[in-house]
């Protein structure tokens, strides 16, 4: 019988806040923005450092500072369940989704990616795969893209290769019916169409989009209603 793999002390957690500008205004159906936020874990442990990421406001480093790293650090970082599950009970207070939950994320992604290069593997053979490849698609066309701009990416993910689009909706009933009809004018029936209207629709108003949808071949929409 192989020997259990020894305690590895974390020695170290940093966390670094970046704002990312876009090229260019962005918006879906219910929310517009110019830049994001990204907040970085880095975990070490030794001669290995693990890193972890989210996307979430600058608030989100702060929960990590003054909430999580007294956990991790010290910790072993083999057990990173253990680890999840204190730093779940050290944010009862702060309320769990959200930012704090969003903290945790970055944390422990950065655990895994840690034990992973600690013991030399990769993170997909450490959590165990069940399959060799999976289907990617291109998730973009904002509500506030013009026409141009909406058929050169959409059609250039396909030209690409992908098998699926998405596009966000939410914003007008016409307009997104519009931007339906030339994203499957642009990339044909053969690709998958799928879109996103996060969250701007009251139930009624979801039923009859989805129905307009199911005509151009939509085979997903993402988050209808709130």
């Amino acid at each position: 019988m192989r020997p259990a793999n020894p305690e590895v002390v974390v020695d170290n957690l940093t966390v670094s806040v970046y704002e990312v500008p876009t090229d260019a205004p962005e918006a879906d159906g219910t929310f517009e923005w110019g830049s994001t936020t990204i907040v970085i874990a880095e975990i070490r442990a030794g001669t290995a450092t693990g890193l972890g990421y989210t996307y979430a406001d600058r608030a989100t480093a702060v929960v990590i500072q003054e909430h999580l790293a007294d956990i991790v650090i010290g910790a072993d970082a083999m057990s990173v369940g253990a680890v999840w599950e204190q730093m779940v009970r050290a944010i009862r207070n702060l309320g769990r989704p959200g930012i704090a939950s969003m903290a945790i994320a970055a944390v422990d992604a950065a655990l895994w990616d840690l034990k992973a290069r600690l013991l030399d593997q990769p993170l997909l053979t450490l959590l165990g795969a069940v399959r060799n490849a999976v289907p990617v698609y291109g998730s973009g066309g904002f509500t506030s893209y013009s026409d141009v701009q909406l058929k050169e990416q959409l059609g250039g993910w396909a030209e690409q290769g992908l098998g699926a689009v998405k596009l966000k909706i939410g914003r007008d009933a016409a307009a997104d019916r519009q931007r339906v009809a030339q994203a499957r004018s642009v990339i044909g029936d053969d690709i998958e169409l799928f879109v996103d209207a996060n969250g701007a629709h009251p139930p009624r108003k979801a039923v009859a989009e989805a129905h307009f949808l199911a005509e151009h071949g939509v085979t997903w929409l993402e988050e209808p209603v709130s």
